[in-house]
């Protein structure tokens, strides 16, 4: 968790002079940025919408809360609240231009790469105690996954933008996973209204 925030304080001050961890990640932009149909990459982009992912939660955040789960889902909104406060700042102070848009800044962190983690993410760690396999978090991962990727190759983020949402957002769904953790109900004490089994 500690390393996250290095990382990302490593990443940010290389944005800011310029630094050489930027030229590896142009050349890798440029040889990546157009190379699958912009409908396709597009509509991986859109994953990280904030009208497409915060539904996701919304409903992962009932289904918790009606499993008598209180920690968890105020964690999970509380992290997806701290998104747009966290991303927003830092857009503002580096300033950094887009891969397409070189006229245009505030391309650093990547907001909707912090909004898919965040959302999809978060609502994998409220379900996964409740589903019989574990398919919520490698889901969660795909989903995440595919919306940086499509952000890449459309040509809407540097891969540095994406890897700064990703390490961001990191120790805010470690404090999820551990508000789900100590806040889930004993097992067999079954749904509200019900005896225990």
């Amino acid at each position: 968790m500690g390393l996250c925030p290095l990382l990302l304080a490593l990443i940010t001050w290389q944005v800011l002079v310029t630094g050489p961890l930027l030229t590896p990640d142009r050349a890798l932009s440029r040889a990546l940025v157009r190379a699958v149909p912009d409908t396709v990459t597009e509509a991986l982009a859109d994953l990280g919408n904030m009208p497409v992912a915060l539904p996701v939660l919304l409903v992962a955040i009932a289904y918790a809360l009606y499993r008598g789960d209180r920690r968890g889902p105020l964690a999970a909104a509380v992290a997806m609240a701290l998104v747009p406060a966290l991303v927003i700042p830092l857009k503002e102070w580096t300033a950094r231009p887009g891969p397409l848009e070189p006229w245009a800044s505030g391309y650093f962190p990547s907001g909707h790469t912090a909004t898919a983690l965040t959302a999809y993410a978060g609502a994998a760690l409220l379900v996964s105690p409740y589903a019989r396999r574990h398919w919520p978090l490698p889901l969660a991962a795909v989903l995440t996954a595919l919306t940086a990727t499509g952000l890449i190759l459309r040509g809407f983020h540097w891969p540095l933008d994406v890897l700064a949402s990703l390490l961001l957002c990191a120790p805010l769904l470690v404090c999820v996973h551990r508000a789900v953790a100590y806040g889930r109900p004993p097992r067999g004490a079954g749904r509200p209204g019900q005896p225990p089994k």
